[in-house]
């Protein structure tokens, strides 16, 4: 019988986190359930404080009352906090090797959890996968603005992030065609395009640029040209974070392998190579931020709400997948085991093609 779960967030933060803690905390709850809350991954359940705050706390219907429509996470997430490799946190902040994962199983059973509900991304449920190995029950909620999970259709957050992008292409035609520039756009997906993708076909891009597809820089060039020799003496370049060119490689913000700098690059290649002035935006947390679009909402609510039912039903090391237009159980195995790609016959690439608009190739 279920009597208690904890819910965690983890890795980067999207717009919905918010609906899905209240719609699970709400679901709960009316089954008759304690909920706790862990502060920021599993630093909470480790530290027992974050920030002068406990670091595992009660969620109730009360607490959880208006949160829906609110950007972040009200617990708190991280990118660093994998219990399979982290030690005691150091005094300049870094984390080292040390596996902390039986001591975080201890600690959940002596708070007498009977089930983690662990919302996040591929990162986060790779860990979740191993927790329920070790024999914590565990339900795993997809989070990831990036879409790229292959065992879902469709992740919250992903939407918002989208609308984001095409609302900031939108707003840049006019002032590129006012100056006569290209513009080169930076939007995030390390290892897929699907934000690129469709907010540049939603934006009236005219350059399309994903990690699925190695660009040629000439062609690129010779896209905007074509444009020049149009009369059209602007042009609007999206491209992904991850995006890289042919016999090249992303481009890399630093030592730690973290994506950044590719619409400079990119920029300073397309000047020197067409002589139209060029300039960058790059859009970052901002599509990670705010209030998540009301499609988002309602995806974290039905998960959230699945995912309790799924508890309920004892199914665990799974997690919560829309499929179709139904949401299903799927083995986390399954969820995490490879990356959704765009594919190269989907509908979105060929409206691109059929549009004209150069994807690199």
């Amino acid at each position: 019988m279920i009597r208690r779960i904890a819910i965690n967030t983890g890795g980067g933060d999207a717009p919905g986190l918010n609906a899905v803690i209240r719609a699970a905390t709400v679901a709960a709850v009316r089954n008759g359930w304690e909920v706790l809350g862990i502060r920021r991954g599993y630093t909470g359940l480790l530290e027992g404080e974050v920030d002068g705050e406990p670091g595992v706390f009660n969620l109730t219907e009360h607490g959880v009352r208006g949160i829906t429509h609110l950007g972040g996470t009200i617990l708190g997430t991280t990118t660093r906090g994998n219990p399979f490799g982290m030690q005691p946190r150091q005094p300049d902040g870094s984390w080292g090797g040390r596996d902390l994962s039986d001591e975080l199983i201890s600690r959940l059973r002596a708070l007498d959890v009977d089930a983690l509900l662990a919302i996040g991304g591929d990162g986060s449920l790779k860990v979740a996968h191993i927790l329920h190995q070790k024999g914590m029950p565990v339900i795993g909620v997809p989070k990831t603005i990036d879409n790229d999970l292959r065992a879902t259709d469709l992740t919250f957050g992903f939407r918002t992030a989208v609308e984001v992008a095409t609302d900031a292409i939108g707003r840049l035609h006019s002032t590129a065609e006012a100056h006569q520039r290209v513009m080169v756009v930076e939007v995030m997906g390390r290892h897929t395009g699907w934000i690129a993708l469709e907010s540049g076909l939603a934006g009236g891009a005219d350059v399309i640029l994903i990690p699925e597809i190695p660009y040629s820089l000439e062609g690129v060039a010779d896209k905007i040209r074509e444009r020049e020799e149009a009369g059209r003496r602007f042009s609007i370049v999206v491209v992904a974070e991850g995006a890289r060119p042919r016999d090249g490689e992303p481009s890399y913000a630093d030592r730690s392998g973290r994506y950044g700098g590719i619409a400079e690059r990119l920029a300073n290649q397309i000047e020197d190579l067409t002589g139209k002035e060029t300039r960058t935006l790059v859009l970052g947390h901002i599509q990670r931020g705010g209030s998540p679009i009301s499609s988002d909402r309602v995806l974290a609510l039905q998960f959230g709400t699945a995912a309790v039912r799924f508890i309920d039903q004892m199914i665990f090391g799974t997690m919560v997948a829309l499929q179709g237009q139904t949401i299903r159980a799927v083995p986390l195995v399954e969820a995490v085991s490879a990356v959704k790609r765009v594919p190269m016959d989907g509908e979105s690439i060929c409206a691109a093609r059929s549009l004209g608009i150069c994807l690199g190739d």
